[in-house]
């Protein structure tokens, strides 16, 4: 079972970006960003990344999974 590392909330969202998210109009104002993208399935995926430095593992576990990728999925970005 691969570790998380500790990461920042921008070093989360260029790797989001990577993949195709992008920043949801009229959301995401204060400490927190919301990114968005359409699934391969045509579902819209919502992801909100709190402005924390570092993002706690569990924070970063519930971004993973409400972006749909795995834990090495993403160290992969």
């Amino acid at each position: 079972m691969t570790k998380l590392p500790q990461i920042s909330s921008d070093d989360v969202i260029k790797k989001l970006k990577a993949i195709g998210f992008g920043y949801a109009p009229h959301r995401g104002k204060g400490s927190h960003v919301a990114l968005y993208k359409i699934g391969d399935d045509g579902s819209k995926l919502l992801v909100i990344v709190p402005r924390r430095d570092p993002i706690p593992r569990g924070t970063l576990l519930s971004i993973l999974k409400q972006a749909r990728l795995t834990k090495e999925e993403f160290l992969d970005l």
